[in-house]
């Protein structure tokens, strides 16, 4: 008697497990449905951003595109997510990076990039000019210029 209790027992804890497992696997579903949906209207939103910022009318920009006007509608109201040949004709249209709309669309990962460090890093550069790309960069954000030092090259001082 006691090993038909402990079996039912033992189902009856099998059960809540798959039960457990189960709500688990919907919730990560649903989360990852929702993220998903997210990613194709923001990034519809974005193209949509940059057809205005280029001041295209949608037609126009389906025309170079080499879409339907309909398809791009649906596009930037975030109700279709395009394949990666449709965003790279889209961003050729649009004349930005096709990287950045695979990047809003999920299909790479957002690279971070320190423009401080690359301009320091690029070796073409001589010193004076990483100083004036440096301070030209941080009138553009908003970051206080760097402090006058003396151009090693032998020019007059740098500000920055």
């Amino acid at each position: 008697m006691t090993a038909v209790v402990d079996a039912k027992k033992v189902l009856h804890a099998a059960s809540h497990t798959v039960s457990d497992v189960t709500g688990a696997a919907e919730s990560t579903v649903r989360d990852a449905t929702t993220e998903a949906d997210r990613r194709v209207r923001e990034l519809g939103a974005f193209i949509r951003e940059q057809r205005e910022h280029a001041r295209l009318s949608g037609r126009n920009l389906a025309k170079r595109a080499g879409v339907s006007n309909p398809y791009l509608s649906q596009i930037e109201r975030g109700l279709r997510k395009p394949s990666a040949e449709i965003l790279q004709s889209i961003a050729k249209a649009l004349r930005i990076s096709a990287e950045t709309l695979y990047v809003k669309a999920g299909f790479l990962e957002e690279r971070e990039t320190d423009v401080t460090t690359a301009i320091m890093a690029d070796p073409d550069l001589t010193e004076r000019q990483r100083r004036a790309l440096l301070e030209i960069y941080r009138s553009f954000i908003g970051e206080p210029a760097l402090p006058a030092t003396p151009d090693p090259e032998g020019g007059p001082a740098a500000t920055g």
